[in-house]
């Protein structure tokens, strides 16, 4: 075993104390064994973390949050895991806009800290992800009409790079390398540090809502929605989840940046659907909202079933068939947790050209992604065919997959993830680790 001589940090190896914690992920289909672990404290723990896995020849991975959805994406198996959670630094420069904000913070405490002085920042669904893997993947979340995604407000970056060396990019400085970052994926290119977001005011207040229905009327909500939502209002994300038909769940909730009496207008539609048996509509301080949408969690956190993923976008409303697509694998799928997810997309998300970022998924009109779960090691084949069957399944009515939500089975993952970003994605890869150092399933390879 190499000797720990060069690691800075907080270390732990194989068989010391703290590496069981250490080794748990939120998903744990994904855990495995690695060597080592360095929570790094600062820059200098990284550059020395990257220069002794090159010289004793172990494979490297990048940890934020813990989030990762498929295996030896953030951990892998024998190599060092350089984990950057203990790295939160926030500093709000209030007159340029702008936040400086270490890659280690996770969404729900970045957010609510800049909520609390009066500003607002794109946000996922999970309170628990790191921004670290969010950032560099897109970054979608119910503010991605109003505002565009997490990536599409990153204006600057601090990485290390496979030789150690630190790398500064901006619109100014390394400006491919922003281009890049704004959508091409986390880890392929260095180990990000920090990042710098633009800001927005957010508005004293705004409104949400929340909508149940039974189970069994997901085909007439489902249709009604993909109507409604990818033209609904700007200010207005909606999301819409089905769960499994043993689990029942059928909702939708949303935030709109409005009055709840003009939300109250926009929600006619939905509310006029089906039997809802509970319809809530209220108006918060904008931090309250924040708090009812993702309330604060145990971080890094631990979903208690193995889950499997798989994602794509929807240029055009789906159809009878692709419903029934659905609806099979929501009643086949044993798992209390297994669900379809969509999220409207529209407003600023679709504005920028498919080329002016590496996110290039902006004709949609709306996101969705599925999970199976499952509890017991003699279910995993079962789910892992269900996922995959399902998106075989779907591919004559969608398009593309979202690589945060990254999926192996996918074998052209370039044109899945990045569409005709891929070739200037690998030259970009070329400019800044042309050996090749940061690859694991699915990194971008160097032109």
């Amino acid at each position: 075993m190499p000797s720990r001589t060069g690691l800075t940090g907080k270390v732990i190896f194989q068989g010391e104390p703290g590496y069981e914690e250490a080794r748990k992920n939120w998903n744990p289909y994904v855990d495995t064994f690695p060597l080592v672990f360095v929570f790094a404290q600062r820059t200098y723990d990284i550059q020395n973390a990257i220069l002794w896995a090159r010289k004793h020849d172990v494979p490297i991975r990048f940890r934020s949050g813990r989030h990762a959805l498929d295996k030896s994406l953030s951990e892998v198996k024998g190599g060092i895991v350089i984990d950057v959670s203990d790295m939160k630094r926030i500093k709000v420069y209030d007159k340029k806009g702008i936040a400086l904000v270490e890659t280690g913070n996770n969404v729900g405490p970045l957010v609510k800290t800049l909520a609390s002085q009066g500003f607002m920042a794109p946000f996922g669904d999970s309170p628990t992800v790191g921004v670290g893997g969010i950032t560099m993947g897109g970054g979608i979340g119910l503010l991605q009409r109003s505002i565009g995604l997490i990536s599409d407000n990153l204006v600057g970056l601090q990485m290390v790079d496979a030789n150690g060396r630190i790398v500064t990019a901006d619109h100014q400085r390394n400006s491919d390398l922003l281009w890049a970052s704004r959508g091409g994926g986390g880890g392929n290119f260095g180990i990000n540090t920090h990042y710098v977001y633009k800001l927005h005011r957010a508005p004293k207040e705004a409104t949400v809502y929340k909508i149940t229905w039974p189970w069994n009327q997901l085909e007439e909500v489902f249709k009604t929605w993909q109507k409604w939502a990818p033209d609904v209002d700007r200010r207005l994300g909606s999301i819409l989840e089905i769960f499994s038909r043993r689990n029942g769940l059928l909702q939708s909730t949303g935030l709109f940046l409005g009055s709840k009496r003009e939300l109250e207008q926009l929600l006619k539609p939905l509310k006029s659907t089906g039997t809802p048996t509970e319809i809530f509509v209220k108006t918060f301080t904008y931090l309250g909202a924040v708090n009812y949408l993702i309330p604060s969690q145990p971080i890094p956190g631990r979903s208690d079933d193995n889950k499997k993923f798989s994602s794509n976008w929807a240029p055009h409303l789906l159809p009878e068939e692709a419903i029934r697509i659905m609806r099979r694998f929501l009643e086949v799928s044993p798992g209390m947790s297994s669900n379809f997810f969509f999220l409207n997309s529209g407003g600023a998300l679709n504005q920028p050209q498919p080329n002016e970022t590496a996110f290039y998924w902006r004709n949609s009109k709306f996101y969705l992604e599925w999970n199976a779960s499952w509890n017991s090691p003699f279910e995993e084949q079962i789910n892992l065919a269900l996922v995959e069957k399902t998106r075989k399944r779907l591919l004559p009515f969608v398009e593309g997959s979202y690589v945060n939500v990254p999926d192996q089975n996918i074998k052209d993952f370039g044109a899945a993830y990045y569409g005709t970003n891929f070739e200037r994605l690998k030259q970009v890869k070329a400019m800044y680790d042309p050996n090749n150092v940061f690859h694991f399933p699915q990194s971008i390879p160097p032109a």
